[in-house]
């Protein structure tokens, strides 16, 4: 699967297994495409963690960037349930100061939305910059109106998801949303795995992002 959202799903078949596959590569690509002039700094960039489930990630982006990392924890109120779940009462920060830098907040879905913004408004608030938001499935299940709002208000810059998913016609014509196209690495993927070879050199992308973060810093 494509970044697993729960870990277990990787053992849910313990003889065959699953191969975890991130995106990552591609979101760094289509971010320097969208935004030539980002500064990949770590004096003008800062990745950002949304929740404490989405910090492995984070923490290979930020390695492989080499710049900072900063997170949200979610503090929910466990008296109450509210359509199944603890409702959360509020997004705390943990991190440097943000004062004047680009953040890039990564997770691997958007539902609803709510708390992507939320993250976002945080940010702004503590003075960043830019917020850009990488996510691998967007399903905007309450619809577009509150990213319109929130891309208005200059909450939010852009936000990068994969075509792994459908996309309205709606979402593809919005200014803030970039598509972060796949369909070459899965074609890889599909054909390796067909002559029975390793795709392990497909999982790990790690040459590729060091390629393109030097061919970006030679180009500025």
């Amino acid at each position: 699967p494509f970044d697993a959202h729960d870990p277990r799903v990787c053992n849910a078949i313990p003889l065959s297994g699953f191969d975890n596959v991130h995106p990552s590569y591609q979101m760094i690509k289509a971010l320097i495409k969208a935004v030539p002039d980002i500064e990949l700094d770590k004096e003008k960039l800062m990745m950002i963690s949304p929740d404490e489930g989405a910090m492995g990630r984070c923490m290979y982006y930020s390695s492989m960037l080499g710049i900072d990392l900063g997170m949200f924890y979610k503090r929910r109120n466990y008296s109450i349930v509210v359509n199944g779940k603890n409702p959360i009462e509020a997004h705390e920060y943990l991190g440097r100061d943000l004062t004047g830098m680009d953040v890039i907040v990564v997770d691997d879905m958007i539902s609803s939305g709510d708390s992507m913004i939320d993250v976002a408004l945080q940010l702004k608030e503590r003075g960043a910059k830019r917020v850009f938001v990488f996510a691998t499935f967007a399903l905007f299940c309450n619809g577009l109106d509150k990213f319109d709002k929130a891309y208005n208000d200059g909450i939010i810059s852009k936000v990068f998801t994969t075509n792994l998913v459908y996309r309205t016609p709606e979402l593809l014509s919005r200014e803030w949303y970039c598509e972060v196209n796949m369909c070459k690495y899965v074609a890889y993927i599909i054909d390796t795995l067909n002559h029975d070879q390793t795709i392990s050199h497909l999982l790990d992308q790690s040459k590729k992002i060091h390629a393109i973060l030097d061919k970006h810093k030679a180009e500025k």
